[in-house]
């Protein structure tokens, strides 16, 4: 399976907890104003990278990083093809973290399969659009005041959302 992949950092300390690699996929219809990112919106943006070829350059990199984040674009609007980069990267005992525009109860209340079983891989979840007017004094990780970062696993087993702070 292939992805559109708009960018890859082999290392980031911002972009998640720890030393960690980060993928970000092409396409997103959110268009948040202000959005850092407006160049990855476009689905064609980028190059169509084999999930084989991702997964061994976070195998090169798994002496030093403690985990992988999915970034955009919207992951969200790629989950086929995430989820199942998400379930290899699982079986390397490295976190996952993941940045959306859409919120956790609109992923849970998806009717897309593949969304809610990407959600279900994650670890920790940042969610909500971004919003321009919001971004002073974001929470650490977030872009805005409105995100929210989430520990899926947690809010998952007690069916209410459970934030990080």
């Amino acid at each position: 399976m292939k992805l559109q992949v708009a960018g890859f950092l082999d290392n980031s300390l911002v972009n998640g907890k720890g030393f960690r690699s980060v993928i970000f996929v092409s396409g997103c219809n959110h268009n948040c104003p202000g959005c850092q990112n407006k160049c990855m919106q476009d689905f064609s943006y980028g190059s169509e990278v084999q999930i084989e070829e991702i997964l061994d350059r976070i195998k090169n990199n798994k002496p030093i990083i403690k985990g992988v984040t999915f970034s955009g674009g919207e992951p969200f609007e790629n989950a086929e093809g995430l989820l199942e980069l998400a379930k290899d990267i699982k079986k390397m005992d490295l976190n996952l973290w993941c940045y959306t525009g859409f919120t956790y109860e609109e992923i849970l209340k998806s009717k897309d399969e593949y969304k809610i079983e990407l959600l279900k891989n994650m670890d920790v979840l940042v969610d909500g659009k971004f919003k321009e007017e919001l971004k002073e004094n974001a929470k650490k990780y977030t872009g805005s005041r409105n995100q929210r970062v989430i520990d899926v696993k947690e809010s998952l087993k007690k069916n209410m959302v459970v934030t990080l702070d």
